[in-house]
């Protein structure tokens, strides 16, 4: 198949315009839920659950998990879309922050659903991180024992749980801080982690190389307390399959 110039995807929001993409209370199958190049979903349903953008230097949007469930979201992302072996290497980066360290659940990386009603690609309590769909990423869950660090999951389509303990990147979580999250994945699907530019993780195998993939970073609440999370930039790389 020909090649041309356009063989990158890039995409990319800084989140400094006025893009306020949900006024809330609409309802999740709604068309047009985007801001930038990344489609938003979640209970967008819910009032309190949704993105705003923050008067914050850089640019900032928080997006918040509704106060009315356990589970209720909002995430910013892609279409799944991304083999890593038709489109590797894959890239996802992001700069946050978090406001609180309770009762929420935060996933940033590649993970094989994205749909409107969007639920944790992991969940977790106390020592174990479970697989919800298959993901490579990053999570915080504030029901987890060690309770305040970034954790590098990787959960494939054979795999139910993981202890936590194995994935710890030891790096703390800091309310009102903001941590750079950098995840790749090769073509072999060996997949790395970086945080504030160290590597922090690499992992062969962490990922199956022809199943497609969505890059998301979301936030989900686990209690009836709604749940926050700050975007300073999104970043999602690939390559364009020319096999097709």
């Amino acid at each position: 198949m020909a090649q041309s110039g356009p063989g990158k995807i890039y995409l990319f929001d800084d989140f400094c315009g006025p893009e306020i993409a949900i006024a809330n209370a609409e309802a999740s199958t709604t068309p047009g839920h985007s801001i930038g190049p990344f489609k938003i979903t979640g209970d967008l349903v819910r009032t309190d659950s949704g993105v705003v953008s923050l008067a914050k230097s850089s640019g900032y949007v928080q997006i918040s998990g509704a106060a009315t469930a356990d589970a209720d979201s909002c995430v910013i992302g892609t279409e799944v879309i991304f083999s890593p072996v038709l489109n590797g290497p894959l890239v996802l980066e992001t700069r946050l922050e978090t406001e609180a360290l309770t009762a929420r659940n935060i996933f940033v990386g590649f993970c094989t659903a994205n749909a409107d009603d969007c639920l944790e690609p992991l969940t977790a309590t106390t020592l174990t991180i479970t697989k919800v769909v298959p993901s490579v990423g990053f999570l915080f869950d504030s029901q987890l024992t060690v309770a305040t660090h970034w954790f590098m999951p990787y959960q494939l389509s054979t795999d139910t749980n993981i202890l936590a303990a194995t994935v710890d990147s030891g790096i703390v979580v800091v309310a009102g801080e903001s941590d750079v999250l950098r995840v790749e994945i090769d073509p072999d699907g060996t997949a790395r982690w970086y945080i504030n530019g160290v590597l922090e993780q690499t992992r062969a195998g962490a990922a199956t190389t022809t199943t497609l993939l969505a890059g998301i970073v979301g936030v989900f609440s686990t209690t009836t307390a709604k749940s926050t999370l700050d975007i300073d930039y999104l970043l999602v790389e690939a390559n364009r399959d020319w096999t097709r």
